[in-house]
């Protein structure tokens, strides 16, 4: 039985009281709660007034020959714990159906992405060895992507999203830098196996706490520091040991990762405050960065050298060519816009570990489907840097 008690005078103590004073009988009345009246105490063990009374037991020592003024009571009582009572509530049916079926539809997104993500890096594994103009690819890449959303907004499919010239402003920037980091990485993916391009891009976050350490002034717990070093070694690692290792391909996954940390940063800065789905965004930002791209890969490749290579390729795959290109166009598409659209439903760090067990599964599937020869060392320096990336997204939270 629980109850407060709050001293007239002062406060009692919790090994008990008696009445000191003869004083008139006061009629008692029937009552659940005991009722304690303290007017005149031993001071022996304070108790605060601030917190519950718990009494354990209440004894009546009143013969009925006594005199109601010789009515003595006993009262053991003890203070409330400090800590908060634990108290479980049971949530309605409804509550609990809602959190399973978001739980059902994160899953449904990571696994989507995952799937989408590996099947665009076969194909585009697959066009490179063939056709190999990574910045021809990169272009169909975010035309692709373009053309399937704007017939979706005119088809109202999708909302068409309400923005502004401010709006291209401030997506300036970040198109500027997902332009390079895309190309970057097919550049790299064009020299080097799928692999090994992957394992040296789990090395962004290293890059993300160097430049906003250095450059922005941000500070990170050491445990964030101590996490960037497994991720540094295991690449460093995979890098010495590549069979098939090439500086260009190197050199493009290094400023791919520079390049979407640059992306990241301008995207937190510059897009704050503006309401636009995961999807929309992304998709304004394919077009601004095709916008880019374009002219720059026409200056870099040409026509002449798309026409030679597309007539060379078709004539030593066939058919089948063209499809590749049409897949990995859409696929690219696709996987980043899913992977945009999970934004809108889970926290970063649930993307961040997303985002390394994505890689896992692009670096496993494409070395069993490529027949990629891969050292143990190398395997090893792999696991290490993904590992690293792992406990990156555990500290940084």
């Amino acid at each position: 039985m629980i109850s407060s008690v709050r001293p007239a005078v002062s406060p009692f103590t919790s090994s008990g009281f008696s009445t000191a004073q003869r004083r008139s009988f006061v009629k008692t009345r029937f009552s659940p709660i005991p009722v304690i009246r303290n007017e005149q105490v031993s001071l022996n063990h304070p108790v605060s007034p601030q917190k519950p009374v718990y009494i354990s037991s209440v004894e009546t020592f009143s013969p009925l020959a006594a005199r109601p003024q010789k009515r003595k009571v006993e009262c053991n009582a003890y203070e409330a714990a400090d800590r908060p009572l634990e108290i479980n509530i049971e949530l309605p049916d409804g509550h609990a159906r809602a959190e399973a079926a978001q739980r059902i539809k994160i899953g449904l997104y990571f696994a989507t992405w995952w799937a989408l993500n590996v099947v665009f890096n076969i194909y585009n594994k697959k066009v490179l060895n063939a056709f190999p103009y990574p910045w021809l690819t990169s272009t169909l890449s975010l035309a692709a992507g373009s053309l399937i959303m704007m017939i979706s907004w005119a088809t109202k499919v999708a909302e068409t999203p309400k923005v502004d010239l401010e709006f291209w402003k401030m997506l300036l920037p970040v198109a500027v830098a997902h332009t390079i980091g895309h190309v970057a990485a097919t550049v790299s993916m064009s020299k080097v196996a799928v692999s090994f391009t992957h394992i040296i891009k789990s090395g962004e976050p290293a890059f993300s706490v160097l430049v906003s350490r250095f450059l922005l002034g941000d500070t990170f717990p050491f445990s964030v520091y101590l996490s960037l070093l497994p991720i540094i070694g295991g690449c460093a690692l995979s890098a010495m040991t590549e069979l098939n290792f090439n500086m260009i391909g190197f050199m493009g996954a290094m400023i791919s990762n520079l390049a979407f940390v640059f992306r990241n940063i301008f995207s937190k800065k510059g897009m704050k405050g503006k309401s636009v789905s995961g999807m929309n965004y992304y998709a304004c930002l394919s077009m601004l960065s095709l916008l880019i791209l374009t002219p720059f890969a026409i200056a870099v490749e040409g026509p002449q050298m798309w026409a030679a290579g597309w007539q060379k390729a078709v004539s030593q795959i066939g058919p089948n060519f063209v499809w590749w290109v049409v897949a990995q166009s859409v696929f690219y598409h696709l996987y980043n816009q899913v992977s945009y659209m999970s934004l809108d439903q889970i926290s970063p760090l649930t993307f961040s570990i997303g985002n390394t067990m994505k890689r896992i599964s692009v670096i496993v599937s494409s070395i069993i489907i490529f027949h990629t020869p891969v050292q143990p060392v190398n395997a090893l320096g792999a696991a290490i840097a993904i590992l690293g990336t792992f406990l990156y997204s555990q500290a940084k939270q």
